[in-house]
């Protein structure tokens, strides 16, 4: 098993170093431009909400994403510091009264991009699963 890690400070400029993370593990995984791109926006959407959501930009609080391969499993864990939410509850972005909305379609890519999304201490971490071919 490789795991890789990395803790940002919660700011949205640091979305660049988190990029960096992603193209880092797709050279040392050889990742094919599919899961590639999967993951790119997935985790950069849940590292974003993360940072937005979770720690309210709020640059005394870090955000950690960490980078597990078991196999031919890629796990991607993005934890804050923040006071987790209601993931139960989320209102349906597809819904006809929040087709205009501006925001509130980040968990639901998260949702068709990862193979798998799990949510852990009230919210205050995602796991996102992404299956490579063997």
């Amino acid at each position: 098993m490789n795991a890789i890690r990395i803790e940002v400070p919660a700011l949205t400029e640091n979305i660049r170093m988190i990029e960096s993370f992603i193209d880092n593990a797709r050279e040392k995984f050889h990742l094919d431009d599919d899961i590639y791109g999967n993951i790119m926006i997935a985790v950069t959407e849940a590292v974003n909400n993360a940072i937005k959501h979770g720690s309210h930009n709020d640059s005394s609080r870090n955000v950690n994403l960490s980078l597990l391969v078991d196999g031919t499993t890629l796990k991607f864990r993005i934890e804050d510091q923040g006071q987790g939410f209601d993931y139960l509850h989320l209102p349906d972005p597809t819904a006809p009264e929040n087709l205009e909305k501006p925001g509130g379609r980040g968990i639901f890519l998260m949702k068709h991009l990862a193979d798998e999304v799990t949510f852990l201490d009230g919210g205050r971490v995602v796991e996102l699963s992404f299956y490579m071919n063997a």
